[in-house]
């Protein structure tokens, strides 16, 4: 159960991380935002770095960060953009869709198959998020799922979900063909370097004060370090979509914050469907 741990660790900051980068979107644009969540979990990830040693790494392993570095720029500069134009409660739970998209890639790409109470679980979870939106349905049974189309930032999310079912395997195979902590840090370090370029043009177009958003950033980092590590440490112990199921529990936390620092509305259904997430996740977990 030491993988659960981590994957709930990762759910909530996960969270935590949204939830700053949407107070930070007041004032930044989202291409820096999005490169803060990488290049200010560097120095974090160095520290955890240190005593470690560098694993040996294979074509397997270049192949797949090849692969996977187009694929997560594309989802993180989606997903910030996703965060900012939405609520972050109604954006978020969107992300569980990621599980039922993992059904197929994981099959495909890892040859696992999920028992009859992980794919009840995913199902649950699948659910809840349906009833995340619960307050359409006076416009009929299907209004939740037609509001969809009507908010740019949850049409972008369920992109970033599928996204992220195969990132989450393609992940999982360079992290067994080098190290948990190793991998968490070099792909971070990779990707702060591709966003760099796409940071330094927007700042030169829109400027903004940097010393009122440094204490932002740094803890903007420092639970993106968190996140990354907690991320691969369960993802090596346990299967993709059992892991990836525990993690979308950071859509519960996304809701509270929603509620509680930004006031968004419908909270109470929200809060209704992420129960039915939980139920979800312990057919995942004990059943």
């Amino acid at each position: 159960m030491v993988w659960f741990l981590y994957a709930l660790l990762a759910a909530f900051c996960l969270s935590t991380t949204d939830a700053l980068c949407k107070k930070a979107l007041k004032e930044t644009d989202e291409r820096v935002v999005a490169w803060v969540r990488f290049g200010f979990a560097l120095p974090f990830l160095f520290l955890f770095m240190l005593p470690g040693d560098i694993p040996p790494l294979d074509r397997t392993f270049w192949k797949t960060l090849g692969m996977l570095v187009p694929l997560e720029v594309t989802a993180i500069l989606l997903y910030v953009k996703a965060i900012k134009l939405s609520p972050l409660s109604l954006t978020i739970p969107f992300l569980s869709l990621t599980p039922v998209f993992l059904i197929v890639t994981s099959f495909l790409m890892l040859g696992e198959v999920p028992d009859r109470s992980g794919l009840t679980g995913i199902f649950l979870i699948t659910c809840g998020a349906y009833l995340l939106n619960l307050h359409h349905n006076k416009k009929g049974i299907l209004a939740p799922l037609r509001s969809i189309v009507k908010e740019k930032g949850s049409l972008m999310m369920i992109g970033v979900a599928f996204i992220y079912s195969v990132t989450s395997n393609l992940g999982k195979i360079a992290t067994l063909h080098s190290s948990p902590l190793f991998f968490g840090m070099f792909y971070t370090l990779v990707l702060t370097m591709v966003l760099t370029p796409f940071a330094f043009f927007r700042v030169m177009k829109i400027p903004f004060n940097f010393k009122t958003q440094l204490k932002i950033f740094l803890l903007i980092g420092f639970f993106y370090a968190l996140m990354t590590i907690a991320h691969y440490q369960a993802i090596a112990r346990v299967e993709v979509v059992y892991m990836i199921s525990i993690k979308r529990m950071s859509l519960v936390f996304s809701v509270l914050y929603g509620g509680l620092i930004f006031h968004e509305k419908n909270i109470g259904e929200r809060l209704l469907g992420s129960l039915v997430m939980i139920m979800g996740v312990i057919f995942i977990t004990v059943l």
